[in-house]
């Protein structure tokens, strides 16, 4: 069925190609090759023809598989949310603990895959995919366990979701500009320095504040921000759950 004639234009929604012969390209084949791709030069760079001749494969093969570019980044943000920890269900008192702990694997898979969080809001139905699903239910079933209703659990997993790829798109971003620039993280801070401490002159609080943070490494501050920011909103999270609670 062509894309424009499905109900839904989505690869989870277009029913699989019933040919009899073997294609010459799997499906696992063409989103590790797309995966590998975006990570070495970036959303720009992908294209199916550029795909194809990194597979060395005519496209008739990979539209065995994908219609459309829009079907092949669905696959593959699907196949990057398989490297993201599940929270595991257990201990209803520790669903905060369970939570970080996916909330730091997922921040770690975006910033590994900066380019990801350019598509997140353009991958169709990715949240259709497997891997997501997993992810999903997983969160769902830690919070119930929790002490959540199903319908608070979700608007939880939506809130921590929405914080985390929030953070992570920032830092992506720098990121991103850090390895077109060549530059290591410090070099480049140690480079702008002067240059930051005359544009704040002027701002006291911004003054001391460029001061205490001068000496610290920018990737353990990243962390740091994120963990305080997680924290924020877990604890309102669970004020939610339980108003009344000495948290």
């Amino acid at each position: 069925m062509p894309a424009d004639e499905q109900p839904f234009p989505s690869v989870w929604t277009r029913p699989q190609s019933q040919r009899r012969e073997q294609p010459a390209l799997s499906r696992e084949q063409i989103v590790s090759a797309a995966l590998e791709l975006l990570d070495a030069e970036g959303i720009d760079a992908l294209s199916m023809r550029k795909l194809g001749t990194r597979l060395n494969a005519g496209a008739t093969s990979m539209y065995t598989h994908v219609a459309n570019k829009d079907e092949l980044l669905e696959l593959v943000v699907d196949e990057v949310y398989g490297e993201i920890e599940a929270p595991a269900t257990g201990d209803p008192a520790g669903w905060q603990a369970a939570i970080t702990r996916s909330a730091h694997s997922m921040r770690a898979t975006l910033l590994r895959h900066p380019w990801i969080v350019s598509v997140l809001g353009e991958a169709g139905l990715a949240y259709l995919g497997p891997n997501v699903l997993r992810l999903s239910d997983a969160m769902l079933a830690v919070l119930e366990q929790g002490g959540f209703s199903l319908k608070a659990a979700d608007q939880a997993m939506n809130t921590v979701v929405a914080y985390i790829i929030g953070a992570s798109t920032s830092e992506a971003a720098w990121l991103t500009t850090l390895a077109r620039s060549g530059q290591g993280e410090q070099q480049w801070a140690d480079r702008l320095w002067p240059t930051a401490l005359q544009a704040v002159e002027g701002y006291p609080r911004l003054r001391r504040l460029y001061a205490e943070q001068r000496a610290q490494s920018l990737s353990d501050t990243r962390d740091d921000d994120f963990g305080y920011g997680l924290e924020c909103v877990l604890h309102g999270v669970a004020a939610r759950l339980a108003p009344h609670a000495d948290l």
